[in-house]
């Protein structure tokens, strides 16, 4: 494989059977498959509750506590009842917030619709790629969270077709801040149970947060995936993490990212020496073979659409030919893929 053909958006397709998409998650969580996959290109297959024996005694694993939103709202135009699919982006003020909105053509500026009788959703304006900048009225005598636990729905991405009747498994078992439009996926494998065991072998896991926006679903269009327009999301790396990485890059620990989010986060916020460069703002960094890593020595990931951003991530730290012989690996064993499938584990 060439150069250039690493920059073709072609060569990251794979031919993927659509009953190997996972449509409902495993119980318990950690039961899911493990794909361990190094970078000299051995493969083994395992379970994830087999995680603490590929990791060391002071290793770090960083993990995004990101906590996914119900963003997802039905409403209503309030004198026609024509019917308005909205879903949260991301918050641009007190009130407001960045959205995208199906059908379209009924959401233009002035329209104002009703959700569940408790909400009243104006369209301020309309972005250059289409997302609607909407304004909520509602009784601020209780928060706008509550009532989104109420009358949302979790933003599940389209090729899962099942209804999701415990909401609690769109989460990780350690997401604490509100943010995210998708869950960060590669943690959903993780029990307390099994947090403890990483801990108990010696293992630091630190957190970031990375707030996940539907970018994340949104394919690559251009065959030069360089001329691809990422998307943008907000971050934050706390102090304690800062210096948990800043100490592993010294003393030559592994870092290990849970997700190409916890991934993207650290690969954004650190330079080469592991030194914090910049924090609580957006980033839209693009990962694609070439890319030079400043941060993390292995990663924790789900199994990725085929030409998207996150198999590019995927191969730019396992290598190109590791990465599709391993995909094809998955296929040939039937793994599960995509946000209720199985686990990757990159060392």
């Amino acid at each position: 494989m060439s150069e250039l053909d690493l920059l073709k958006r072609s060569s990251y397709y794979y031919d993927l059977p659509s009953e190997l998409i996972a449509q409902h998650p495993v119980t318990p969580r950690d039961s899911s498959r493990l794909l361990v996959a190094d970078k000299k290109g051995s493969l083994s297959d395992r379970h994830f509750f087999d995680l603490p024996s590929f990791l060391n005694p002071g290793d770090l694993l960083v993990v995004n506590k990101s906590k996914v939103i119900p963003a997802r709202l039905f409403a209503e135009e309030i004198h026609t009842g024509s019917p308005l699919e909205i879903l949260l982006l991301r918050q641009a003020s007190l009130d407001t917030w960045r959205c995208m909105v199906r059908p379209g053509k009924k959401a233009k500026p002035g329209k104002t619709f009703s959700i569940g009788g408790k909400l009243n959703a104006t369209v301020e304006s309309i972005e250059e790629n289409g997302d609607r900048i909407i304004r909520f009225d509602y009784d601020h005598t209780r928060p706008f969270m509550a009532l989104l636990d109420e009358i949302g729905q979790m933003p599940l991405p389209p090729y899962i077709q099942e209804k999701l009747t415990d909401r609690s498994r769109y989460q990780t078992v350690y997401a604490e801040v509100d943010g995210s439009a998708a869950a960060p996926t590669a943690g959903l494998h993780f029990t307390d149970e099994l947090l403890q065991k990483v801990r108990s072998k010696g293992v630091e896991i630190r957190s970031v947060i990375l707030h996940v926006g539907i970018g994340t679903f949104r394919p690559v269009k251009e065959e030069d995936i360089t001329k691809h327009p990422m998307h943008s999301e907000f971050f934050s790396v706390p102090d304690e993490t800062v210096a948990a990485v800043s100490a592993a890059k010294k003393e030559g620990r592994r870092i290990i990212a849970v997700g190409t989010t916890s991934c993207r986060t650290l690969e954004s916020a650190f330079n080469e020496h592991g030194e914090l460069i910049r924090n609580n703002c957006d980033t839209d960094i693009f990962i694609y073979p070439g890319y030079s890593f400043k941060v993390i020595d292995g990663l924790i990931t789900n199994f990725h659409l085929p030409e998207s951003t996150l198999i590019m991530l995927v191969s730019a730290l396992l290598g190109y030919n590791n990465t599709m012989n391993a995909y094809r690996h998955a296929v040939e064993n039937a793994y599960r893929f995509f946000s209720f499938g199985d686990a990757m584990l990159i060392l």
